[in-house]
């Protein structure tokens, strides 16, 4: 059996395309027994309308994009779980673009979004480069933007992300607290915003316990595993670190898995905690002392703010972030001795 159209499926019911493109359109201008009466048919003959195709005239594409640095990495499918949801919501798809942290891939990705193809953008940035004018190109379509977890500086949008500052100020105060006074920070390039951000924290919660930062305990390593735990190795090995906060949780993983190769103990050689959405952290051994972001509720708040931007268009002048309350959970990995 061939593909059955739309005009077959309006000729099967008896009606006109423009009624039966209403109902798929959930207009306010149709009869709802005959709107009922049309999606049971087109259940029944298999039928799923093209709705970027047929929305061309509109001006209207009914999709948004989501751009993210990468998969490997439960914060970012919790947030897509929280944009969706809003999305669903509001009778939009989503199309899921990863840029493996490459800006030149962002790029790509932007300017093939640029013709219409979405009506806005969610995205988290690559934290690569200085040049970020293929940004302008969605603002000179006038598809909006809105940053979530990772910004750029330069760019003027909404922003919504956890309260990483403090986050990463109390996690590196909770190793001082127990004990710690070597402690290293570890990060996946330091100039993404977030790896920023944390390591302000990091700095402020030495100096307030009289810790002068010393930058050979920064860590700015790789996504490769064999690479981070090479560097890590090498840390730990070097600089004799007793504590250890890392920006994120593959960092720390790597550093479970060297300490246990060297034959230290965590947490009675290394202190570490680390930010992490992970549910198992309880189930590791040790568990793991974690900063976990509000991930879902990040990726709501931010399909919100883009949906009221596709309801009410503005320019923004400068940035305007939205900082939503992170959770630190203590447990035996940063315990006291």
């Amino acid at each position: 059996m061939s593909q059955i159209t739309i005009v077959d499926l309006a000729e099967t019911l008896g009606l006109s395309k423009s009624t039966v493109s209403r109902a798929f359109r959930d207009s306010s201008d149709i009869n709802p027994k005959t709107k009922e009466r049309i999606l049971a048919k087109a259940e029944e003959l298999g039928f799923s309308p093209n709705l970027y195709a047929s929305s061309l005239k509109g001006n209207k594409s009914y999709t948004i994009a989501i751009i993210i640095p990468e998969f490997g990495n439960k914060f970012f499918s919790q947030a897509i779980k929280g944009i969706e949801l809003i999305a669903r919501s509001k009778g939009y798809h989503t199309l899921i673009y990863v840029t493996d942290s490459n800006v030149q891939n962002e790029a790509s990705i932007v300017r093939s979004l640029a013709n219409g193809r979405v009506d806005g953008v969610l995205i988290s940035a690559s934290g690569e480069g200085r040049d970020h004018s293929h940004l302008q190109l969605l603002v000179d379509h006038h598809i909006p933007i809105v940053f979530f977890d990772r910004t750029y500086d330069d760019f003027n949008s909404h922003f919504v992300t956890g309260n990483d500052f403090e986050s990463s100020r109390r996690a590196t105060e909770h190793l001082i607290e127990n004990g710690c006074k070597r402690i290293a920070y570890l990060v996946i390039n330091q100039n993404v915003s977030i790896g920023k951000v944390r390591m302000d924290g990091y700095k402020k919660a030495l100096s307030d316990h009289g810790i002068a930062t010393d930058e050979r305990l920064v860590l700015d390593t790789e996504n490769d595993a064999d690479v981070n735990r090479d560097a890590i190795r090498k840390l730990l090995l070097e600089q004799k670190p007793d504590g250890i906060f890392a920006s994120v949780e593959r960092l720390a993983i790597s550093t479970m898995r060297v300490a246990s190769e060297e034959g230290m103990r965590i947490p009675e050689d290394l202190k570490l905690i680390c930010f992490s959405c992970l549910d198992i952290t309880d189930l590791l051994q040790p568990s793991l002392s974690v900063v976990k972001q509000p991930a879902f509720e990040m990726g709501k708040h931010a399909a919100n703010f883009l949906f009221q931007q596709l309801a009410k268009p503005i320019e923004l002048t400068n940035q305007l972030t939205t900082l939503l309350e992170s959770s630190l959970i203590f447990q035996n990995s940063s315990k006291k001795n």
